[in-house]
């Protein structure tokens, strides 16, 4: 055993335990052994009685010890010094008194003599083993003396058991307690670490999500809950619960699947692409929260390695993008709000003045190959045009005259005007019915967006009845939202990270401020322009939807939105 003052609080305890078994077991030791000796005592033996009040006296001394030892929780070797010291005395009486060696109490002294070997010093123990062996030896020669009944060579090997049995429970002892130290620093170590851990990843900016094979959440950190609006806790603070069992977290379920099935088996993080959480808001049931605004987040998966046999777990990091993408909007504004003031006067009038040239030379041209330069030269002057006037557009932010608009009304008001402006069948737009339902939204604005959205419709669409779909729907919470989509191939997740920033575009001819436009004047108005893939149409193997996965815009109106109906 090493020194006392070395211990740690933790092994002290555990000594002080095992000094309190000790106390227990000599109690039941001593109680066994007035019990079989009140057997003498009905036969009316003399050394029955002498025994049994030995007996009684040690069954009285390990009361006191086990008493002291509860109460009293000092002077540990002391207080196991007096009871081996003790032991030894009331053994060696019942020895001497039972007849020496051929009573075979000797075998008695393993109980003290183990106890010292575990608890106490090496040197303590031998001690208390060679007083053993003397008690032993001592005996056997009074018999030689007296009865001239020599038992010298049983009683040496008596005392050589003695010293071996203490020489190697002491040592196994010593090596237990070793091997306890070293496991109670290394549980210290680890949950400092854990603290640390846990410290961390609750101040992390970035969500993580701990989840099974089968989407069940066993840990969110507070960043994840809230970006995903949740109140409910899980892991240690609460019972998991199933991702895909929340319709407002179906995005981040689909993202995991398309993960689980094509990239979980990758050693390294891989990349889960782009989501967005829409609002919503549960009062009731097994997972409660509520989302005010929808996020777009960008999703990262990565599998844990856990042991043979052990559960799979994989890890969800969640990265808010929306400011982000605000923040590098913003500093686009920036620069484009110092070009506002010199577009006006230098590059309107030049575009004028190129635009006034080509008309006069087009009266003057008219051979096949001028006229098609001319076309071009105009097309070109009419796309710098209307990128200025985008760009206008944008540093005006007019202030909205925000009256209720009848959906059904507008609707339809707006695909008679689409479809002639642009000489399509009247059957290609579908438009839903609003149910008589109003929006709080400028009328001019809400024609704009639409009218820019049905624009990128036209150029995807199939052209067949019904391929471009206009449909006002409520959400899971009861707000109102409009849908927009066509049965052409939908938006990859990577054109999806940039789809509404500025200058941003796919097109030759786009200018990549019609989309930007739409969302600022929703925003403007208390809502939010989003683009999402349908449930249907997401296949298994693409993170964040299939690479040809149809998608629909959404725009979601403010609150005061949802209920008004209109007769």
């Amino acid at each position: 055993m090493a020194p006392w003052q070395s211990l740690s609080a933790a092994s002290r305890s555990t000594f002080w335990r095992s000094l309190q078994t000790l106390t227990a077991t000599r109690i039941v030791i001593a109680v066994v052994l007035l019990l079989y000796l009140s057997v003498d005592i009905r036969r009316g033996g003399v050394v029955g009685t002498v025994n049994a009040q030995i007996c009684i006296v040690y069954v009285v001394t390990a009361l006191l010890f086990a008493f002291v030892a509860q109460r009293w929780r000092r002077r540990f070797i002391w207080q196991l010094t007096s009871q081996v010291m003790a032991d030894i005395a009331v053994i060696s009486l019942l020895f001497f008194a039972g007849g020496g060696m051929r009573s075979g109490l000797a075998l008695l002294y393993l109980f003290p003599l183990a106890g010292a070997a575990i608890l106490a010093p090496l040197v303590l123990a031998l001690f208390a083993a060679a007083l053993a062996t003397l008690c032993v030896l001592g005996e056997s020669v009074w018999n030689v003396l007296v009865t001239d009944d020599p038992q010298l060579t049983q009683a040496g090997l008596t005392g050589a058991v003695f010293f071996a049995v203490v020489l190697l429970v002491n040592r196994l002892a010593a090596r237990l307690i070793k091997q306890e130290d070293l496991a109670v620093r290394r549980g210290a170590d680890l949950r400092i670490q854990q603290a640390i851990y846990r410290i961390v990843v609750d101040d992390v900016e970035d969500g993580i999500l701990v989840l099974g094979r089968d989407g069940t959440v066993f840990g969110a950190n507070p960043a994840a809950r809230r970006m995903l609006g949740l109140e409910t806790p899980a892991g240690d603070d609460g019972a998991p619960f199933a991702l895909a069992g929340v319709p407002a977290l179906e995005p981040v379920a689909q993202a995991f699947a398309a993960w689980i099935g094509c990239c979980m088996d990758l050693p390294a993080a891989a990349p889960g692409g782009h989501v967005t959480i829409k609002r919503w808001h549960e009062t009731e049931g097994p997972v409660r929260g509520h989302l005010d605004q929808p996020v777009h987040l960008k999703l990262r998966f990565a599998r844990v390695d856990t042991p043979e046999g052990a559960a799979a777990r994989s890890l969800v990091f969640l990265q808010d993008v929306t400011a982000i993408e605000n923040q590098a909007q913003q500093l686009k504004l920036a620069s484009m709000g110092r070009l506002t003031a010199s577009i006006a006067h230098e590059v309107r009038n030049p575009l004028a003045a190129i635009g006034h040239a080509t008309s006069l030379l087009a009266e003057d041209l008219q051979g096949p190959a001028e006229t098609r330069l001319l076309r071009i030269v105009n097309d070109n002057v009419a796309r710098v045009n209307r990128m200025v006037e985008d760009i206008l557009k944008l540093s005006r932010k007019v202030q909205p005259n925000g009256t209720p608009v009848a959906l059904d009304g507008f609707l339809s008001e707006l695909r008679a005007e689409f479809t002639e402006m642009h000489g399509l069948p009247g059957d290609i737009v579908w438009v839903g019915d609003a149910g008589g339902r109003s929006v709080r939204f400028d009328v001019l604005h809400l024609r704009e967006v639409l009218v820019n959205l049905l624009g990128n419709a036209i150029r995807y669409a199939s052209g067949t009845p019904s391929s471009i779909r206009v449909a006002p729907v409520l959400d899971a919470t009861g707000r109102l939202e409009l849908h927009v989509q066509d049965d052409g191939p939908g938006i990859s997740p990577e054109v999806r990270a940039h789809l509404f920033e500025p200058f941003y575009t796919t097109s030759s001819k786009g200018t990549g401020l019609g989309l930007y436009l739409a969302r600022e004047l929703c925003l403007n108005n208390g809502a939010m322009l989003d683009y999402e893939y349908r449930t249907e149409d997401v296949r298994p193997g693409a993170a964040g939807g299939a690479d040809d996965a149809r998608g629909r815009f959404v725009i979601t109106f403010a609150a005061a939105s949802r209920l008004p109906v209109l007769n």
